[in-house]
């Protein structure tokens, strides 16, 4: 897929989103709702996926189109890293997730790292922002997804409860990670957080 024509379908549907939302004429809303049906279509050529699976991923999206977000957090225990395994695809990530609305992307992550992992975790850092789109995550999507890494602190205690979306977890040494669910973690995302919870990084990267 490429990712120029995913970018401009991503922005042909942003503009679409946004003028359903602010416009007051009728005619001009006729015509944001068929470029929206058009670049519905685009991305559904683009994935090989049938228009109704695209027009899925949306909604109930409206308003002015922002970026969604997606948020992780890094727990260490010496020189290793929790990881969880995804059930759907049977590979491995920073415990996370999407943040929730009325909650603060610092708590969230809290939550998800226990929900995910069964581990407890503290005083989350962020170390991390990343633009989806900048970087060799997969597979592509139609959303515009800003991504942001915490580095927390491990509470004893904890250990792997079964839940829906994930079926295990534990901490890999660095220079021995399992294969990586690549659409939610990146190898490269996992040193960088090393580096800031270790001190050889002392401030928050963003794209």
């Amino acid at each position: 897929m490429s990712h120029d024509w995913v970018d401009f379908a991503k922005r042909l549907r942003a503009i679409a989103q946004t003028g359903q939302t602010y416009t007051d004429n009728r005619y001009e809303l006729e015509r944001y709702q068929e470029l929206e049906r058009l670049t519905n279509q685009m991305f559904a050529v683009l994935a090989e996926t049938p228009v109704a699976r695209v027009e899925q991923l949306f909604i109930p999206d409206r308003g002015y189109a922002t970026p969604k977000v997606d948020v992780r957090g890094a727990v260490f225990r010496d020189d290793r890293v929790l990881l969880v395994r995804e059930q759907r695809d049977r590979r491995w990530t920073l415990p996370g997730g999407w943040a929730d609305v009325c909650e603060p992307p610092s708590s969230c992550v809290l939550r998800e790292i226990h929900e995910e992992s069964g581990y407890f975790a503290v005083n989350p850092r962020l170390a991390l922002l990343r633009d989806r789109s900048l970087h060799p995550y997969l597979p592509v999507t139609p959303e515009h997804i800003y991504k942001l890494f915490y580095v927390c602190d491990e509470v004893e205690g904890g250990g792997f409860v079964p839940n829906n979306e994930t079926d295990a977890a534990d901490f890999f040494a660095l220079n021995a990670l399992p294969e990586l669910s690549l659409g939610r973690t990146l190898e490269k995302d996992i040193h960088h957080l090393w580096a800031f919870a270790s001190g050889e990084v002392d401030r928050v990267h963003s794209d």
